[in-house]
């Protein structure tokens, strides 16, 4: 399994200038550095034949740095990126030293080696054994600077997976990218992130099903719809209330649809599913418990015609189980009013600036938003008067009452700030929450309709 990355060696401002004015008098450049780092005698391979795993192309193995140099002075490109380093990095205990440089220099011959200089070296200091490549940034062959673009990169990585499969080493089908930080940190505080929904949800499916149609109406049950038809490339998951699916081997190598079918036959008879999940209550006592209006008139229409906003929101933070308080609250049913629950103290601040101001329609809430507004600049105006009249008074006494009309206007505008934001926040989200309040009443009755009719054609 090789992994592979690259980037670029820069020269710092310090060193540039003393390349600049004599190139003799410089010990290493950042290029230099990393051709010694790359050679280490501690850090490539021990053994009495550590000499075999440095290798070079088209510059010679104890003066590669000079040779470089010679090349960058000879096309007059001393400037820009130096060189380029990259790593490829292999799954421990999968190759041996001798292999794993065999492929770290037929990488390099493929990729770089019919017009760069590349030194390549092998190392064992981390535990797993990877390659360093150092590539010289000018061409030996024209002169000409290597481009390392998005383009340069997945052609690398496809002939490092060419290499693996060549010599029957595993490869990663599916390389994933880097995970935003906010998901990370996310997923590693334990916050019900769309992702870790979905795993629950499949998990929870898998040990109440037998089979895969079972699995599918579970999860439809769960407010997600599963896609593995043939004429798909990859088999995906979304939730009811999204058009947006995500691929299921994005989930894990657990939650890929070969593996799902396997865990499936491999679940023990009669187990009971032990994690805690919103799926509990019988399909027959929901149904008679939230009746579902005609069909006519939705639910959507139902709840905007019969009810002001503070009332809406009122409903929504019963659904989402803010209110009435409990020792224990109830969660919502869907994926998406469980992912609102992470910003359930913004929909209460919202549900207590409508029920304070009695604001019942959209066009009253836009009427408070341009009053807010004018009020946050006159205080703002007032604020900025404060502090002129702070440089130029010299009184302690003074000084303490304007700092205090200072404080005290500081305070108003947070408080006002917030009001706008909250204000904006409920014109801009009401008519998704509105969809969302939709589909959590259509689960906790049973299926949605559209989605019943797409599951009676999936099984025809």
């Amino acid at each position: 399994m090789g992994v592979t990355k690259i980037w670029a060696i820069k020269d710092s401002l310090s060193r540039v200038v003393g390349y600049a004015e004599n190139a003799e008098k410089t010990e290493f450049s950042d290029m230099g550095q990393v051709l010694h780092y790359a050679q280490n005698s501690e850090k490539v391979t021990s053994g009495p034949e550590k000499t075999m795993y440095v290798t070079t192309l088209h510059c010679r193995r104890d003066h590669a740095c000079e040779d470089m140099q010679y090349v960058k002075r000879h096309f007059n490109k001393t400037g820009g990126n130096l060189s380029y380093h990259c790593v490829q990095s292999f799954k421990t205990g999968e190759v041996s030293p001798e292999l794993c440089h065999q492929l770290g220099v037929e990488l390099a011959r493929r990729m770089w080696g019919d017009r760069f200089q590349v030194l390549i070296a092998t190392h064992f200091n981390t535990g797993t054994y990877h390659n360093h490549l150092v590539i010289n940034s000018v061409s030996y062959k024209d002169g000409g600077k290597f481009n390392c673009d998005k383009r340069a990169f997945y052609r690398m990585r496809e002939i490092s997976d060419a290499l693996c499969r060549e010599h029957g080493l595993t490869v990663i089908e599916h390389p994933k990218g880097k995970t935003p930080r906010s998901l990370y940190f996310a997923e590693k505080m334990g916050a019900d992130t769309r992702f870790q929904l979905m795993r629950k949800a499949i998990d929870y499916a898998i040990c109440m099903s037998n089979d895969m149609e079972r699995f599918g109406k579970i999860l439809l049950e769960l407010g997600y719809v599963l896609r593995y038809d043939e004429k798909l490339k990859y088999p995906t998951i979304r939730s009811v209330d999204s058009k947006k699916a995500v691929r299921l081997w994005r989930l894990g190598e657990d939650y890929e649809i070969q593996r799902i079918r396997q865990r499936i036959h491999e679940r023990p008879l009669g187990v009971k599913y032990q994690c805690q999940f919103w799926y509990k209550e019988d399909q027959e006592k929901r149904r008679a418990k939230y009746p579902v209006p005609s069909q006519a008139q939705s639910i959507t229409q139902l709840i905007l015609t019969q009810s002001s906003l503070y009332r809406l929101y009122l409903h929504y933070c019963y659904l989402l189980g803010a209110i009435p308080k409990r020792k224990t609250p109830r969660k919502p049913f869907s994926p998406a009013l469980r992912l609102e629950l992470q910003r359930l103290d913004a929909i209460t601040a919202q549900t207590r600036l409508l029920g304070r101001e009695g604001l019942e329609t959209a066009e009253q809430v836009s009427q408070f938003l341009a009053r807010t507004q004018d009020q946050i600049q006159a205080v703002e105006k007032q604020r900025s008067g404060i502090y002129n009249r702070l440089r130029r008074c010299g009184d302690p006494q003074e000084q303490k009452a304007l700092k205090a009309q200072r404080d005290s206007f500081t305070q108003l505008l947070s408080r006002l700030r917030k009001d706008r934001k909250n204000a904006q926040a409920i014109l801009d989200k009401t008519p998704e929450r509105c969809r969302y309040m939709e589909c959590e009443l259509a689960l906790r009755q049973g299926l949605e309709p559209r989605e019943k009719k797409k599951q009676r054609h999936m099984e025809r």
